[in-house]
């Protein structure tokens, strides 16, 4: 192996990663755990192993290639090869040379634990294993039919810059605050060929945070999502890890029908084996024991912004209703998600007093506090109103009451960012008045709430920035507000929404937009009149049982 210029350089030029930030970022998989991916990819010695190739991005001490090993082993035998014509079924990688020399080492006593020839054995092990940095190789590298693995977590901090920018310019979806084994991901992707399949067990956090958008973005356009296994309870490693890991299956194919499922801490090497027996053999739709529970669903989830959270039962549910539905927010009914206004300044710009400024310019706010009871229920609160109904800033020279106001408190008004870039207009509010708002009848939710909180404003309020709100061209918003009330819309949020300590669940935009409704329209009378019923009287189970008619639903899984 060629020798790089400078010591803390590899050969591509750049700073090495140090050897204690790679040991960080390495996790051993159980051998059970390798069994069942190997599984699950149907990397099986009854086929002929030594006519595909299969990668693995960073082999560690050969956790996966003994599993690997074994198999080829077996298929050679089956279809009467020599060991030597799999010299290119395997290439893996690892940065470390130590990692390539125990890899190489654990791979020849295997093959001559199986009978071969030590020869033979090196030759294979030396053919397979090499030194190298998986997200920089070449693409003619990479071409493969399985890949297979555990990519690395190694935070940002512990990679040199060069490096990172080198990563970051070969891997697309590193966005942001990404972790390295995004690029893992992209990269193992991007090297399938047609029909080519990715089985990698790691943390699942890219399903859901903002660092994973654009690698869910890349999954959605090009490929199939058909297994997530999510394992946070299961001993899957030789070492006690808290890593959220999940076994994934990605097929470069176009996307077809994909099993959700969850474990337990019972779940093993036994019933990993049964789990593998029912996905690969059985055809019925879900599955619960002891161990594990699953859930085949016809298609995975259409939305890139965040993948869902929940039971398999239940995102089976989610997936159905997102297949047949329309989303909330919705052009053809004029139904819109929105937030109150953010003042930046909310110690000046709201008050109680009623006679600080001129009539005209205090707009009735509502507050969190005034929905705490499920009615509205207004406490007084107004925004001291820089806007015209024109959404224009007003005139302060018209309006000497206001203008005194906004000088009193103008060296705190003028220190915010927004009066900084626009000196001239330093007495705004960070968002505009829409007054149209004030006037329509809306549903109010409180963005922090263990349960969902729709609450009906008839019309006079304007919600502050604590506050999202519904407004519809289409909907009776007291039948919206009690589908709202639902379990069933809760259980949209609850899959997608963050939970702060406590359970405590965000009721944000994002998540309010994620709820699947039926045509307003399509809702018999019957119905409706419950559905508004349940909301005048705050009734859960009376809204859940109409809503559940409503979408077709039985029952709402745990």
């Amino acid at each position: 192996m060629t020798t790089p210029l400078f010591p803390d350089t590899d050969l591509h030029g750049l700073p090495v990663l140090p050897a204690e930030a790679v040991e960080h970022g390495e996790v051993f998989t159980r051998r059970w755990v390798v069994d069942l991916i190997l599984d699950l990819l149907g990397y099986t010695a009854d086929k002929d192993l030594c006519d595909v190739k299969l990668v693995e991005p960073a082999c560690g001490s050969g956790a996966f290639l003994v599993a690997v090993a074994t198999r080829i082993s077996a298929s050679c035998r089956a279809h009467n090869r020599p060991i030597t014509d799999a010299l290119a079924a395997v290439r893996a990688l690892d940065l470390l040379e130590r990692n390539v020399r125990q890899s190489r080492a654990v791979i020849e006593k295997q093959l001559m634990d199986e009978g071969w020839q030590a020869e033979e054995a090196q030759r294979v092990a030396a053919a397979w294993v090499k030194e190298g940095d998986y997200l920089l190789q070449s693409d003619a590298d990479h071409r493969a039919d399985y890949v297979v693995g555990n990519p690395p977590y190694i935070r940002l901090e512990d990679v040199p810059d060069h490096r990172m920018a080198a990563y970051r310019s070969a891997c697309a979806t590193m966005g942001g605050r990404a972790d390295i084994y995004i690029g893992f991901y992209e990269i193992a992707l991007q090297s399938l060929k047609p029909g080519g399949r990715l089985g990698f067990i790691c943390a699942d956090r890219w399903m859901r945070n903002q660092y994973g958008r654009r690698l869910r973005q890349l999954v959605k356009r090009r490929f199939s999502m058909d297994l997530a296994l999510v394992m946070h309870d299961v001993d899957a490693f030789d070492d006690q890890v808290s890593a959220y890991p999940a076994i994934t299956i990605i097929s470069n194919r176009s996307q077809g029908e994909a099993v959700a499922a969850d474990t337990t801490r019972a779940f093993g090497s036994a019933q990993a084996h049964d789990f593998a027996d029912w996905y690969m053999k059985s055809r019925s739709e879900s599955i619960t024991t002891a161990a594990f529970q699953a859930a085949r669903m016809p298609h995975w989830f259409p939305d890139e912004d965040s993948w869902p959270a929940a039971s398999p039962a239940r995102l089976a549910v989610l997936e159905e209703l997102t297949e047949r539905f329309r989303l909330l927010e919705d052009d053809k009914t004029g139904t819109r998600v929105g937030i109150g206004i953010a003042t930046g300044a909310d110690k000046v710009f709201l008050t109680d007093d009623d006679s600080l400024v001129e009539r005209d310019r205090l707009l009735p706010m509502a507050m969190v506090r005034d929905t705490t009871s499920g009615t509205l229920n207004w406490h007084g609160t107004y925004l001291v109103n820089p806007w015209t109904a024109e959404g224009d800033l007003v005139d302060l020279t018209t309006h000497p009451r206001l203008f005194k106001y906004f000088e009193e408190h103008g060296a705190a008004l003028r220190k915010r960012y927004i009066a900084v870039k626009q000196p001239q207009r330093w007495y705004k509010t960070i968002d505009k008045v829409d007054h149209r708002l004030t006037g329509r009848p809306k549903l109010l939710f409180p963005d922090m709430k263990l349960t969902i909180h729709p609450v009906l404003d008839e019309g006079g309020l304007y919600p502050h920035h604590n506050l999202y709100f519904i407004v519809s061209d289409v909907w009776d918003m007291r039948v919206l507000g009690g589908l709202l009330l639902s379990k069933v819309a809760e259980a949209f949020v609850e899959a997608y929404a963050v939970k702060m300590r406590g359970g405590t669940l965000r009721f944000q935009a994002q998540y309010l937009r994620k709820i699947r409704v039926p045509d307003p329209a399509a809702i018999s009378e019957s119905d409706r009149v419950a559905l508004a019923e349940a909301f005048d009287k705050r009734d859960v189970k009376a809204a859940t049982e109409a809503a559940l008619r409503v979408y077709g639903l039985a029952e709402l899984p745990d």
